[in-house]
């Protein structure tokens, strides 16, 4: 079964997590069986926010400046902030024939795909969701299925300050070291990163 295409691709500038993250649940709340699929780009005020799998431990320590706010996403705490590329998914996985595991991979490739036009060598861990380049975390994954749609999705360093995750354990694992593409000598713009990821994704969900 051939999947049907991306109808609608939304860019929403720069959002907070808390409102987009509500206005994602409003909208696979209210999917009909015909409802088109959305992408929808974004990147955030500074925030940490906690999965559904979110430890104590892992968080940042007493006296934090930095927003927590607690999500109902995969996963555990992770940071985002301006500069950093979010393309949330909202997909009828069930139409699409898609399981939740072969969308984290279809998007984890869809990141490799980027790095490689910018001839950075990149992978997922079958172990640990996201891609990595040089054992370096550079973008992040949470995904929420309800009814069969999903919700949430990827997370890209592009050219955001990596300082916030050395106050926690980024997706639980304490030392875990993050990149992101300015660091690795891209330098291409935030918004020509971003449209290249929505282009990798969409060829991907077509392919």
């Amino acid at each position: 079964m051939k999947r049907e295409s991306i109808a609608i691709v939304r860019r929403l500038g720069q959002t907070e997590y808390a409102d987009t993250c509500a206005a994602m649940q409003t909208f696979t709340g209210a999917r009909q069986p015909d409802t088109t699929d959305e992408i929808w780009v974004t990147h955030h005020r500074a925030v940490y926010t906690l999965g559904v799998a979110a430890r104590a431990e892992h968080l940042p320590p007493a006296g934090n400046v930095i927003p927590i706010v607690r999500s109902d996403r995969g996963g555990q705490v992770t940071f985002h902030g301006p500069g950093q590329v979010i393309v949330y998914t909202l997909l009828d996985l069930h139409r699409r024939g898609l399981s939740v595991r072969a969308l984290v991979r279809l998007l984890e490739n869809a990141v490799v795909d980027l790095l490689a036009d910018h001839l950075i060598s990149a992978a997922g861990d079958p172990g640990r969701p996201g891609v990595y380049v040089d054992g370096a975390k550079i973008a992040a994954l949470g995904l929420r299925v309800r009814h069969g749609c999903c919700y949430h999705g990827l997370a890209f360093n592009v050219e955001n300050d990596l300082a916030p995750f050395d106050a926690i354990d980024p997706c639980g694992y304490p030392g875990l070291a993050v990149t992101s593409a300015r660091n690795l000598g891209i330098m291409a713009s935030f918004d020509a990163m971003a449209d290249a990821l929505v282009l990798h994704v969409q060829h991907r969900l077509d392919s």
